[in-house]
């Protein structure tokens, strides 16, 4: 049985009014937001010792090139892993509520954190040391998966509608704040301990500190409350009675490709831009491993800053102008950054922090894509489409940028620049800019 929606996109019960943030929302930002900060921290820090990890855990005999690939093969199997922890995670989301599945999701990415930190590695297990490797990746794959269209749904659903930009952009600014502290943690590590000792055990702090902190915050998200939405559908019953994916797939194909697309854009942006590049910096310009991790932290500050900006800028002009503003920010800064390479050590931090500051347009996908769902299939909705997307284009890019390289030293450039062409013309679907409609309001 197919439910009829009864509620407009952006105008869900609690977010129906214009009242100014309370302290409960505040509440519900800070700790949404820390949770989210770690959980993503422990998924990206992997990639900060990609270079570490390949000649721990691939045979010494194998090319540099080949362990790299390989390396980022197993980085690329925790995207493949998201869309089956996003669709069961949301599917029960959808059913007994937000607030059980957004802690499950920060407890399942914490304790294979925890394992890689403790992981024998190749010289003492041989083939094995890969495939424990690859087996958390998985794990961790899955918890991210519902985490973060999860955690985008909960703040969406608490915040009052012409906070509603914020929200969400403030929360995407926590969570694009794990992937600082992963910069924070590396630079701190390396400047700590000579290469030999990173190699021999340094490598394993991070992982370990990950570990501990997503337990900790599992523990904090007992004191947030379930959101005022799923609260009221549970009241009326108008919780999902079928599966919550077959409403999605017969009925929003539109949104589900508008979500597609944008994570398509998403996804560049942040393993091009932000994961992949200080392994370039070092591998193709040869500069210092801590000069080009430096950078990465000040474009990664400018990023988070750039997600609330984004987000009070949709609220404040309405979404379309900020989708093309950003895009296309995106699409200019990139060819100026890549092509001004190697430069000095001030003009690269310059231009690395201003390609982050428009990379902070990632907050887009979570604002149009929360809104472009009925709240009944919401969660699974936004999950749905933003893992499969997710675990096609963010898991093949490494690889393909990796390869493409090879040929062409400005890959990175042409790939960030076509994206932000993509989201640039995104902007002008209506869907984008209205969200979701009841039929009464579209007829």
């Amino acid at each position: 049985m197919t439910l009829t929606p009864s509620a407009p996109a952006s105008a869900d019960a609690a977010t129906d009014s214009h009242r100014p943030l309370t302290r409960s929302d505040y509440k519900t930002l800070g700790l949404s937001a820390l949770g989210g900060t770690l959980e993503f921290y422990d998924f990206v820090i992997y990639v900060f010792f990609a270079a570490v990890l390949s000649g721990l855990f691939f045979p010494a005999d194998m090319p540099d090139w080949l362990r790299q690939l390989q390396t980022f093969g197993i980085f690329a199997a925790g995207y493949l892993a998201r869309p089956v922890g996003g669709i069961v995670i949301a599917h029960f989301g959808d059913k007994l509520g937000r607030k059980r599945m957004f802690t499950l999701s920060i407890f399942l990415m914490a304790v294979p954190t925890l394992v890689i930190g403790l992981l024998p590695t190749y010289a003492s297990i041989g083939v094995a040391a890969p495939l424990l490797l690859l087996a958390m990746r998985v794990l961790q794959g899955a918890a991210i998966g519902g985490e973060m269209p999860g955690a985008w749904v909960f703040v969406a659903e608490h915040v009052p509608k012409n906070r509603y930009g914020l929200g969400v952009g403030t929360l995407t600014a926590g969570i694009t704040g794990g992937i600082l502290l992963g910069s924070l943690v590396a630079i701190a590590i390396n400047r700590s301990y000579a290469p030999a000792e990173v190699r021999d055990f340094a490598w394993r702090i991070p992982f370990i500190l990950g570990g501990v902190f997503g337990l900790v915050s599992v523990y904090l998200r007992r004191f947030l409350h379930e959101t005022p939405v799923f609260q009221e559908l549970a009241t009326r019953r108008a919780v999902a009675r079928e599966l919550p994916v077959k409403t999605v797939l017969r009925d929003h194909k539109g949104a589900m490709v508008l979500v597609a697309l944008m994570t398509w854009v998403l996804s560049t942006a942040v393993v091009v831009v932000v994961l992949i590049t200080p392994n370039y910096l070092q591998k193709v310009f040869q500069i210092p491993a801590t000069l080009a991790l430096e950078a990465n932290a000040v474009a990664t500050l400018t990023l988070t800053i750039g997600c609330i900006v984004v987000g009070w800028a949709t609220d404040r002009f309405g979404t379309r102008p900020v989708m093309l503003v950003g895009w296309g920010g995106l699409t200019l800064s990139s060819y100026w950054f890549y092509t001004q390479l190697p430069g000095t050590p001030a003009s690269l931090v310059f231009n690395y922090g201003l390609i982050g500051f428009f990379v902070g347009s990632i907050s887009l996908l979570p604002i149009v894509g929360v809104r472009a769902f009925p709240p009944e299939v919401r969660f699974t909705g936004l999950s749905f489409s933003y893992n499969m997307a997710y675990a096609v284009f963010g898991g093949i890019t490494p690889i393909l940028i990796t390869l493409w390289q090879q040929h062409d030293v400005l890959a990175n450039a042409h790939y960030v620049a076509a994206m932000g062409v993509l989201g640039f013309a995104l902007g002008f679907v209506p869907l984008a800019s209205r969200g979701w409609q009841p039929a009464a309001q579209r007829g």
